[in-house]
């Protein structure tokens, strides 16, 4: 491969991870509520749909850009209603889902290998939501929201929530089971269409 064909693959792959992080922007701002079991402040939308395609055609690394891209461009654009907590949480769960779900398709590069990697990567990412939002991201939201108000919102929707630990069991979990599986039928369903358009020459 020669200077002048790196060349063109790189600015084509720049032009792609452009187009699938504004499309997971515009997605990331299409949310709907799961009231049945998350809070107010925890919604519903497959923007990390254009993560996924890019990390299966480009590379995982990609995949993390476009992650990245997509929440910069939703605090400058959209603005953040979460001090940002969102946008971080957002982000690492959305690059361990990638990461895992590409790295493993790359090696078993059939339809079994693409199912079977991301049901990986909704295990890798519940596993990441659970010790990220436990450890982390709800401690660091607790300084915007009193914990104690935190926990009565999912109190108020599952009555066994008492304390952070039970909702990360009753809330967080079900919640990324239920996005992260429908993230993935979205992306097999649009994987074989668009992967002409993204994968490398």
């Amino acid at each position: 491969m020669n200077n002048t064909t790196r060349r063109g693959i790189k600015t084509r792959n720049i032009t792609r991870v452009a187009v699938l992080s504004v499309m997971a922007f515009i997605l990331m701002n299409i949310k709907m509520p799961l009231a049945f079991i998350a809070p107010a402040f925890m919604k519903l939308d497959i923007s990390d749909v254009p993560v996924l395609l890019g990390a299966f055609t480009m590379g995982p690394i990609y995949g993390v850009i476009i992650a990245a891209i997509k929440n910069i461009l939703n605090i400058i654009i959209t603005g953040t209603d979460t001090g940002m907590v969102g946008e971080l949480s957002n982000f690492i769960i959305a690059s361990v889902y990638a990461i895992t779900a590409s790295v493993f398709y790359r090696r078993y590069r059939t339809f079994k290998g693409a199912i079977l990697s991301l049901i990986l990567g909704i295990v890798l990412m519940t596993t990441s939501a659970f010790i990220s939002n436990y450890y982390f991201i709800f401690p660091l939201y607790a300084k915007i929201m009193p914990m104690e108000a935190i926990v009565a919102m999912g109190s108020k929707i599952i009555p066994k929530v008492t304390d952070l630990f039970t909702m990360m069991v009753y809330c967080i979990i079900p919640f990324n089971i239920i996005k992260g599986s429908i993230t993935a039928v979205v992306t097999v369903l649009l994987y074989e269409r668009v992967r002409p358009a993204l994968k490398d020459s």
